[in-house]
């Protein structure tokens, strides 16, 4: 999607995966983009090729449930580019065990990532929206926020992070600031391809029956989202904010 020429993007846990391939297509769509992972050395593959195929891109490393350190990488992006007009909050992991053998740890470690980085990454890009009086926030939750068996920790995170889009949606929006969600079913993706690796189940088995499950009878791929993610966060969509983009195959249809 093109129409993004001029505009500065920070995509988070940018190192592989969907946010690898957000990062990979903003850029081609025009946009500056600060590809941000826990280890800053992760993100010069994606880096890279951005800039091989003519794009600008900066790698950046920070814990986005460390304040400090996101604060310093949107002061890092703003000095690189001079603004920030675009945020997707896509870092993540998963601790997945059934309730009563998940450990206070896992629960933690999950709701640090997904809640608390969301919540700082969007309060430090934020101020400088509000000045600029232009953003897009998009943020990635998941159909495990409609429950999934083992991921009581995800589920309730990926849940909080759609309460979260519409209440940021409603104080932002004057400023011309939109806030929104993309909730991803089974994408194939580096994760979950090591979920079925921990489960003992062969990949390609795990995602043909699946995909059997599904009205498209397949299951998604990075671009599928990447395509979900550009359109809330591109100009055009001024007028969308607070919503929920289940793009899932059909999942919840039968």
């Amino acid at each position: 999607m093109t129409g993004f020429d001029g505009r500065v993007a920070v995509v988070t846990g940018g190192a592989q995966g969907l946010g690898a391939q957000v990062a990979r297509e903003l850029a081609a769509g025009g946009a500056a983009v600060a590809v941000l992972d826990l280890d800053e050395q992760r993100t010069k593959p994606v880096v890279d090729e951005i800039e091989s195929a003519g794009g600008r891109a900066i790698g950046l490393g920070a814990d986005v449930s460390v304040t400090e350190q996101v604060d310093a990488a949107i002061a890092a992006v703003a000095d690189a580019f001079g603004r920030v007009d675009v945020l997707v909050n896509n870092a993540g992991i998963t601790r997945d065990n059934l309730l009563f053998k998940m450990t206070d740890e896992d629960w933690d470690l999950v709701m640090q990532v997904h809640l608390r980085g969301t919540f700082a990454m969007t309060r430090a890009a934020q101020r400088l929206m509000v000045d600029q009086r232009y953003g897009r926030i998009v943020n990635l939750s998941s159909t495990a926020a409609l429950g999934n068996r083992g991921q009581a920790n995800y589920s309730a995170a990926k849940a909080g992070l759609q309460g979260f889009t519409k209440t940021a949606a409603i104080e932002l929006g004057p400023f011309g600031v939109t806030v929104n969600c993309v909730a991803p079913g089974y994408i194939d993706t580096e994760m979950t391809r090591a979920v079925a690796e921990r489960m003992g189940v062969p990949v390609e088995q795990r995602m043909e029956e699946y995909a059997a499950r599904l009205p498209t009878r397949r299951v998604g791929r990075p671009e599928d989202i990447a395509n979900a993610v550009l359109f809330l966060a591109h100009e055009r969509s001024s007028y969308v904010t607070g919503q929920v983009l289940y793009v899932d195959g059909g999942r919840w249809l039968v």
